[in-house]
């Protein structure tokens, strides 16, 4: 990928600095961890072609290996059908092949997808088809050489870094020597708040700050450099001269150079990603600049003085890219030898005398000469007859896999014509292939589901609850286990901020976070505060808590930093801390009771409510809270969303998520996304005091929706980790519907057990078929387990996401795979209210659902690896152990489980208006036009089913209706461990 620059220093960086935005990770620090499309700087391009082009660049894998896809299609989870309509979607035509006995293109390429690459063909058809081609011509091997060199050398900085090709030729990589020297810089600098030493000059940012103290390093990597330490000290006070003069000896050709910065910038793509993202989003209270100048200079520098000292390790005097040219130019035949030891392909015999070769000393290299030139022309001739005997065997493979189809009489024509279809399918449009029938197979049974639930299922006329949860995936299950249990309960989803966007501050909070997608900056703030008569309650909890804390921070912080305290400590809790590790190990849940009980009782339990009532502004300078106005128009909005604006129940309860686990940096990951990666229950809180203040609800009434005053809207929180619930301001629900909510609550106890059941069935550590009381124990002790890799699954299973009414999906059983966003076509006509749900929910489904992707089919290169080894680094990031690149993306046990595909959104609304909303918003064409997402859409009158294909627009549904029926959600789950297909559930029948 090539930028052209502009011309003027400072814009030419600025221009850089934009492109690689676009290609470097752009995670926020782990503590504000929010889902997001890995490939975000590819999205404006469609979805295949973003993919090749990252791979292009990056190296990553983007589709899962085709071994996967062959194993899911062995078990029938991909079938011949939905092969045949990938290749239908992708424009594969029915021509036929050339020369090959009327064979079709599209049964030569399915035969292609089929064939097994790891499975040799059988000998007698491999020997006839490497008869059948010609044999390789003889080879030239110094002409040969300078081939292979000039496309090795034209790639630096374009297709690999000259670190790279210095390991090809020596095998010994500088990368691991930059990263040691840069990453304990680079966390120092960056540090928020774990660090115990900041560097005297990070004031003045990293170039002055590692240019102060790189020469004093004690863990110094450097000394084999000569006069290192002496070059240092000498370097310009300007990052940006620097920069320039090392791109001048790294890279003579000025176009080249931010290539160049490219291909350093991803060797090490966690921590550049990060500098570049603290750059771009400075964090006020981090205390230190960043600019990616700074780093990119240090980074420059680093690799050519380390790539200089090994250049004169490998042909006996330093230099750069072009002395390594004019020697292998000079000296093919050691450039050959070295070239084919990297790769690792020769025959033993081979292999082993160029290993010997390739440890020589640069001294006696020369004196050689004989032995290398000895040496290449058997290595030549291999690389051409491996590539001949790769066609015989590709050759071979597919007419195994035609079988009966093969064409007869084939001779040397047809074979080449037949590789040549081989060629057009490569292995990026091979993985397109592959994911398009993974996914249109379980599209065919999503849309087949709803086509045999349309009709069946209606909510009960006047349901006693009402019931607003989290779209969150995990909740569909939750929902309907509450459905089966209680079918004169209504329930509805939306994403989990409840359309308001603030600034919370809870009573124990030091500063106000947002509770609100992460791509809203809110200019609300909401606190909470003691009741009228418990300010005495809550001064006395504020101190306390601020007591225990800083004993805590004593005693954890404090005395590891002093040389005396520390082991005086460890040696005086020895007996405590064992009694706690045996709790902790033994019965984690019941110690977390215990902790939280405890706490309560030292910090004093306070009755409070948020404030919603505070004038405009005040003395302090803090933002406003909603007016009057604006919360009767944020209740009304959302009300409208879901299409709850009559019918009201007695309780309405608006249903938070959140979640929690012990020990794990990736704990915003595990929240509600909706809340930028934190709990929902405080929006949940505010909405329902919103909705229950009489200004409010004078308000509604103005505007069309009356809300009974026997109807009293509650506020909770589900913790989907152990399945709990929180309850709020009960203190302040009427006398006359203390037993409705008793009611509820019992019932909404039972959902969650049933709901922890049918979660232990993908957890490997929980008791085979365990009764609900015994999965609410055992997920309490997983979250509450520090050693706990796996607290819970996540978004491990998602894959699909309704918009509609809930009568489309209510019944079935959707294996808590499917977002549930709620809404109402008929009070739609002209899209408005759900062109609003698709620009707010679209981007954050997607984002789930392509992080998951990614994560899961390259967890190296996307994903951020094991929990195991993870080191926390500067509350920012994790690192492999104690030397790493910064790891991004999810770790490998939130992701092993999933299945990754990218969303299928349905809509419930007529495809034209579906079409003309994606035709207006730029944002829904990149996701949908690009297909970074797949949309459906089920007309609200007819019931009929559309998908739409970029390629081929709406296309109708007409598959099979045929479901597996069973009595409730524990029927079709019990006993299985992995992915289940949708089923009708007949309980709970209204």
């Amino acid at each position: 990928m090539t930028a052209t620059p502009p011309s003027s220093r400072d814009e030419r960086l600025r221009h850089w600095l934009a492109e690689l935005e676009h290609i470097l990770p752009a995670q926020a620090p782990i503590r504000d961890f929010v889902h997001h499309n890995t490939l975000h700087g590819f999205q404006h391009l469609p979805f295949a072609e973003a993919l090749a082009a990252a791979q292009a660049v990056t190296g990553a894998r983007c589709y899962w290996p085709l071994a996967r896809f062959r194993e899911a299609y062995a078990s029938g989870r991909i079938s011949r059908d939905d092969l045949l309509a990938a290749l239908a979607d992708a424009g594969i035509d029915d021509l036929e092949v050339p020369l090959c006995g009327g064979l079709r293109r599209r049964d030569v390429w399915l035969a292609a997808l089929l064939v097994d690459d790891t499975a040799p063909p059988a000998a007698a058809r491999l020997a006839a088809c490497r008869q059948l081609l010609p044999a390789p011509p003889a080879v030239d091997w110094r002409e040969f050489a300078a081939r292979r060199w000039a496309a090795l050398a034209a790639g630096v900085g374009r297709q690999h870094s000259l670190r790279d090709l210095f390991a090809r030729l020596s095998g010994e990589d500088v990368l691991a020597s930059v990263r040691g020297i840069l990453q304990r810089h680079l966390a120092a600098h960056l540090d928020l708040g774990m660090a115990a030493w900041r560097n005297p000059a990070h004031g003045q940012g990293f170039y002055a700050a590692w240019k102060a103290s790189a020469g004093r390093d004690l863990a110094w990597e450097l000394d084999e450099l000569p006069d290192i330490r002496d070059e240092i000290q000498h370097l310009p006070d300007d990052a940006v001269v620097l920069l320039e003069a090392e791109l001048r000896e790294l890279q003579p050709d000025e176009a080249g150079w931010y290539d160049t910065l490219l291909r350093l910038a991803l060797e090490m793509p966690g921590w550049s990603g990060m500098f570049l993202r603290r750059d771009r989003h400075p964090l006020a209270d981090a205390g230190v600049p960043v600019a990616m100048v700074d780093y990119l200079a240090v980074r420059v520098f680093l690799e050519r003085r380390l790539c200089g000292e090994l250049l004169r390790r490998l042909i006996g005097s330093p230099g750069g890219l072009a002395e390594l040219d004019a020697y292998y130019r000079a000296h093919p035949a050691e450039f050959l030898v070295r070239d084919a030891w990297h790769l690792g392909s020769l025959p033993e015999d081979l292999l082993a005398a160029a290993g010997r070769l390739c440890a020589v000393p640069p001294a006696a290299m020369l004196a050689n000469a004989a032995a290398w030139e000895g040496l290449v022309p058997a290595v030549a001739a291999h690389f051409a007859d491996a590539a001949a005997a790769a066609e015989a065997r590709a050759l071979a493979g597919l007419l195994e896999q035609l079988g009966e189809a093969a064409p007869s009489g084939l001779d040397e024509s047809g074979a080449r014509a037949l590789l040549d279809e081989l060629a057009r399918l490569t292995p990026e449009l091979r993985g397109q292939l592959w994911l398009e029938a993974y996914e249109g197979h379980y599209r065919e049974q999503l849309f087949g589901a709803l086509a045999a639930n349309a009709g069946r299922r209606q909510v009960a006329p006047a349901p006693t609850a009402q019931v607003v949860m989290c779209m969150d995936d995990r909740e569909e299950g939750t929902r309907r286990h509450l459905e089966e249990i209680a079918p004169d309960i209504e329930t509805f989803g939306a994403a989990g901020f409840f359309g308001l966007p603030m600034y919370w501050q809870g009573l124990d909070d030091a500063q106000p976070i947002a509770l609100c997608p992460v791509v809203v900056t809110p200019d609300r703030l909401v606190r909470e505060q003691p009741l009228a008569g418990s300010e005495a309650a809550g001064a006395r909890h504020a101190r306390r808590r601020e007591l225990r804390l800083r004993w805590r921070e004593r005693l954890y912080q404090d005395t590891r930093r002093a040389p005396l305290a520390g082991p005086l400590l460890t040696a005086a809790a020895g007996l405590p801390a064992l009694a706690a590790l045996t709790a902790t190990t033994l019965a984690p849940a019941w110690l977390a009771r215990a902790t939280r009980r405890w706490r309560e009782r030292f910090d004093g339990r306070v009755a409070s409510e948020p404030v919603l009532t505070r004038a405009a502004s005040d003395d302090s300078g803090r933002l406003p809270v909603f007016s009057d106005e604006e919360q009767v128009e944020r209740v009304e909005d959302f009300l409208r969303t879901i299409g709850l604006t009559d019918g009201f129940a007695p309780l309405v309860l608006m249903f938070g998520h959140a979640s929690g686990s012990r020990n794990n940096p990736h704990l915003s990951a595990y929240d509600c996304g909706a809340c930028s990666g934190r709990h929902g229950g405080p929006n949940a809180r505010v909405f329902a005091a919103m909705a229950n203040r009489p200004e409010v609800r004078a308000g509604l009434a103005g505007r069309g929706i009356v809300i009974p005053s026997t109807c009293h809207f509650v506020a909770a929180e589900h913790h989907t980790g152990d399945d709990s619930i929180e309850w709020y301001d009960l203190d302040r629900l009427p006398a006359s519907h203390q037993a409705d909510f008793d009611q509820l609550l019992a019932k909404l106890s039972e959902a969650c057990r049933w709901h922890a059941v049918e979660r232990c069935r993908r957890l490997a550590s929980a008791p085979p078929r365990p009764n609900p009381w015994q999965a609410m124990r055992h997920v309490a002790g997983r979250v509450a387990d520090p050693a706990q890799a796996r607290p819970e699954l996540g978004h491990a299973t998602n894959a699909a996401a309704f918009i509609g009414r809930r009568t489309m999906s209510r019944g079935l059983f959707l294996d808590r795979r499917v977002f549930l966003i709620s809404y109402d076509p008929e009070a739609d006509s002209d899209g408005a209210i759900v062109e609003r749900i698709l620009l707010a929910a679209g981007p954050v489904g997607a984002g789930i659902a392509l992080e998951y992707y990614f994560s899961t089919v390259d967890n190296e290169a996307w994903g951020c690896g094991s929990k195991v080894t993870h080191n926390l680094t500067g509350l920012f990031g994790v690192m492999e152990g104690a030397e790493s690149d910064l790891r991004t993306g999810l770790p490998w046990q939130m992701v092993e489980i999933h299945e990754p595909m990218r969303l299928l959104v349905v809509v419930e609304q007529k495809p034209e208006v579906l079409s003309a909303i994606v035709a207006r918003q730029p944002a829904l064409q990149e996701l949908v036009g690009n297909a970074w997402i797949n949309l459906g859409a089920r007309d609200p009158t007819s019931g009929a089913l559309h998908r739409y294909c970029p390629r081929r627009g709406w296309l109708p549904w007409a598959g099979s209706r045929v479901l597996p029926q069973v009595a409730r959600s524990h029927d079709w789950f019990a006993g299985e461990s992995g992915p289940l297909a949708p089923a009708v559930l007949l309980g709970g029948v209204t």
